[in-house]
């Protein structure tokens, strides 16, 4: 009876710990036999692995971080039928076109005639551009006239816009005749332009999420004509074109502003 309970004493470890092994999945438990005599019986020992956690280093991390993404590209004539991809890169093209030519003509550090042209005016007609109803012209390297004489009624109205463009005008009237004095290239002139270089540049950003906005509309009313995987995929290429889009609306921006501050 004393030689029982000594054994059971020696084996009642053992016999828990495995029974505990045995209540989990066998990918998280690790046997380990431990040999070895005691009073003249062999012992087995098992142990539970002990659950590691293995944190990524500062090392692992940057080199995830600077690993881009999977790019999508499929071809717009496969899914033609649900979205037309091509619409949509010209749509986005044509914004960023529309940057490029209000940098070349409002945000130059030298004024000219045709950095008016794009001033927009509210008449009782509606909105008009500056040039369609006034002639301009450059009267000397420091200033700019624009005739209203066709439109006279329209006078104070262009003032208005001309004062109002951002371009840090102060246009001076003559009867019809809009006086528009070009401003000294100061530095306060040149943060002044990249201002309006930055102003422009979220204007486009905001066309450019229209476009993107309209595609993703056009592509949810197309969900019956194809599988989820590819209207995914369709809707991963429209986001990476906007976000390609984006960044070279920036690289514009980068290039301006060292422009314009010198």
């Amino acid at each position: 009876m004393a030689l029982g309970l000594r054994c059971f004493r020696l084996a009642h470890p053992a016999v828990c710990n495995s029974l505990a092994a045995l209540t989990r999945p066998v990918s998280e438990v690790m046997l380990k036999t431990v040999n070895g005599r005691q009073n003249n019986h062999r012992e087995s020992m098992a142990y539970p692995a002990v659950p590691t956690r293995h944190f990524a280093t500062k090392k692992a991390k940057a080199k995830g971080k600077g690993q881009s993404q999977m790019r999508v590209t499929l071809n717009t004539a496969l899914v033609e039928d649900i979205i037309s991809l091509d619409e949509v890169e010209e749509d986005m093209k044509s914004v960023m076109a529309a940057l490029k030519d209000s940098f070349n003509k409002a945000v130059n550090i030298r004024t000219s005639p045709g950095s008016l042209d794009h001033i927009t005016v509210v008449t009782a007609d509606g909105k008009l551009a500056l040039n369609q109803i006034g002639q301009i012209s450059m009267k000397s390297p420091q200033l700019i006239l624009v005739n209203m004489a066709s439109f006279p009624e329209c006078t104070a109205a262009a003032i208005k816009a001309i004062r109002e463009s951002g371009m840090n005008l102060n246009p001076e009237v003559e009867g019809t005749l809009i006086r528009v004095p070009i401003p000294k290239v100061t530095r306060e002139h040149r943060e002044m332009l990249v201002k309006l270089a930055k102003q422009n540049t979220n204007k486009a950003k905001e066309s450019l999420r229209k476009v993107r906005t309209s595609a993703m509309n056009k592509l949810k009313k197309s969900k019956d004509k194809a599988s989820e995987d590819t209207i995914r995929l369709i809707e991963k290429q429209i986001s990476q074109m906007a976000d390609d889009t984006v960044a070279e609306l920036d690289r514009h921006l980068a290039v301006k502003t060292k422009e314009l501050l010198g």
